[in-house]
């Protein structure tokens, strides 16, 4: 079974280069182990995603301009991403406060050409009945 991604939970960007907290928005009741459990819609930048470091991505205006005037030298920039939809797949089996859950399989596609993918999930243990 997946574990759940809650607030103390850390993201990767393909295309960026430091990992950034999830920040849970979305809703404040449901808790896993304690801190409000994220669901598929906590996919905005900087509300819920952060920024990745630097990004490194020639799909990103600022890499390509600053690679263009680096005579073509890749020149990383600041990433401030830039999420396309929700999160994928969602679990709509597990709802939370009527949304789906969002699970540490999940992936988010950013504009940039980058995938975010959870890290750390934030949720530890799971009960088995």
């Amino acid at each position: 079974m997946s574990l759940l991604v809650a607030m103390s939970g850390n993201l990767m960007c393909s295309m960026g280069n430091a990992p950034a907290p999830i920040k849970v928005s979305s809703q404040n009741k449901v808790l896993a182990e304690g801190k409000p459990a994220a669901t598929i819609q906590d996919a905005a930048p900087t509300t819920n995603v952060g920024p990745f470091g630097m990004c490194m991505s020639l799909a990103n205006p600022a890499v390509a301009s600053a690679t263009a005037a680096a005579m073509g030298t890749l020149t990383p920039q600041p990433c401030m991403p830039v999420p396309v939809g929700t999160w994928l797949p969602a679990n709509p089996k597990v709802l939370i406060a009527g949304k789906p859950c969002l699970t540490q399989d999940c992936k988010l596609m950013c504009a940039y050409a980058g995938q975010i993918t959870v890290t750390v999930p934030g949720q530890q243990k799971t009960n088995a009945n």
